[in-house]
């Protein structure tokens, strides 16, 4: 065996190294702890350190390259999105570190630190697979570990139940997903990506395999109806698993969704592409007309992102380089806004274990900062111009408009409105609706100050510096 192939995984092997670190560190670190009766405590700075490292020694793209008969495939795309969820890591670190070093914390805090890489591993081999045996061990290796996140705070918050919720919904997702897969080996005879549209002729078992695979995928990016898990999961994980499910894991599925039906499922582009149709209108349309509904800040946060995982569809349905483009533009957009918003719920909830819009009545006048910030990524939510979501939105529906979508676009921008009103009602609280109890003044701790600044920093500067979309523009041809 030609073991220099694995120079080729370098993302996937720098991660591995930050992993073993991390485990080993929380496995020998502060043994006296265990002594007294008390619990050995991970440094929490260290798992945002080394992720920062492995951030930054993998953000210049290599040169493409096969490895392992083709089963590992990578171009240079490859290394924009997995930087995308590098850094999308990096800040859940941030907002993590004062829950982290919480005294009454029922689990070892490096636990939650090796999961989470775990699960960003997975998603590594989802996106770099040139084979669906690969793709599928990344898919598994990214859900198992995210189960047992999102049961982390076990004894709050349900926790335990959300966990459960999941693990349930996931399994049935990827046993309709492998069947899926095996009724494409059935009717072509491989699996691998590159020889697959050879065999692809559109017949009734390729179009009911397309429609299990798409059903585990769906379930991934939560979209109507595969969406019923993601209101309660939401609810119940801690504030900055939520976050992490949100941005980093759909920001993956999406990317290799889209890779898989341009690769593999091309010669059925028509078939696909109307399924796409129909599961985008709902998706937008559903989730917005729950979202008004809720007064829980994580719920609607939850059928928020049900919405925007419709609005990503946007640039999956052309099957084109512009799609492409405009969904990992979109993507890296929609981290920094939606991890915005959630490093204030962290924060908020640590200090008052509060919630709802009614619990945000008043926040102006007590943090006028921590509110401001949250404005800032509710507008970008919403496509607000002149930040950086007014422009992920234009490029995204630029995208599907191009492919000859008109009406689907229309109605994704009747749909805006919408998800501005319930945006707005946050931010109406937090500036307008009186409150006699507000969430008393508090401070942030660093990491947190060092999170919200990245998010704000992506919500403005990447709707100026037009060099990040060109940047991304010009891989968008290879995948």
């Amino acid at each position: 065996m030609d073991y220099s192939q694995f120079l080729y995984m370098r993302e996937e092997l720098s991660l591995i190294a930050v992993l073993l670190l991390l485990f080993l560190a929380d496995l020998f670190m502060s043994p006296d702890a265990h002594k007294n009766g008390g619990k050995a405590r991970l440094n929490t700075m260290l798992p945002v350190i080394l992720m920062a490292i492995h951030t930054a020694i993998n953000l210049i793209p290599g040169t493409a390259a096969d490895a392992f008969g083709g089963m590992y495939h990578y171009v240079p795309m490859h290394t924009v999105i997995k930087s995308i969820l590098n850094v999308g890591t990096l800040i859940v670190f941030l907002m993590a570190h004062e829950w982290m070093k919480r005294e009454d914390t029922s689990f070892k805090q490096g636990e939650f630190y090796v999961l989470t890489l775990s699960t960003l591993f997975g998603m590594y081999l989802m996106i770099s697979a040139g084979h669906f045996l690969m793709f599928f061990i990344g898919l598994e290796t990214a859900s198992i570990p995210m189960a047992a996140l999102i049961a982390f705070d076990k004894y709050r918050h349900n926790s335990a139940e959300a966990g459960a919720k999941y693990i349930l919904t996931a399994l049935f997702s990827s046993a309709l997903l492998l069947f899926g897969l095996s009724m494409i080996y059935g009717s072509a005879g491989t699996l691998y990506f590159d020889d697959l549209p050879a065999h692809i002729d559109g017949n009734p078992l390729q179009i009911m395999a397309f429609v299990f695979f798409f059903a585990g995928m769906a379930f991934k990016l939560s979209l109507v109806p595969f969406h019923l898990w993601t209101a309660d999961v939401y609810e119940g994980a801690p504030s900055a698993v939520t976050a992490y499910l949100s941005v980093i894991s759909k920001g993956s599925a999406a990317f290799v969704l889209l890779a898989v039906l341009i690769k593999v499922f091309a010669p059925m582009i028509n078939d696909w592409q109307e399924v796409l149709y129909w599961v985008t209108i709902a998706s937008i349309t559903i989730a917005n007309i729950f979202a008004v509904r809720q007064q829980n800040l994580k719920r609607l946060m939850a059928f928020s992102s049900i919405s925007q995982a419709g609005y990503i569809m946007l640039g999956v349905i052309g099957g084109t380089a512009q799609g492409m483009t405009a969904l990992v533009y979109y993507v890296l957009v929609y981290a920094a806004a939606n991890l915005g918003v959630f490093a204030v719920i962290t924060i908020v909830a640590l200090r008052s274990q509060k919630f709802t819009l009614e619990d945000y009545a008043g926040l102006y006048k007590t943090n006028p900062k921590i509110a401001f910030l949250m404005t800032l990524s509710l507008f970008s939510l919403a496509g607000i111009p002149p930040f950086a979501g007014f422009f992920s939105k234009f490029f995204i529906f630029m995208a599907a408009f191009d492919a000859g979508f008109h009406l689907l676009v229309f109605i994704a921008l009747v749909n805006t409105v919408i998800s501005l009103y319930y945006y707005l009602l946050i931010v109406k609280a937090m500036y307008v609706t009186p409150s006699d109890n507000p969430i008393p003044t508090f401070r942030s701790d660093r990491c947190t100050k060092w999170g919200l600044a990245l998010c704000t920093l992506g919500i403005i500067g990447l709707g100026i510096a037009s060099i990040v979309y060109q940047s991304i523009d010009k891989l968008s041809f290879g995948i």
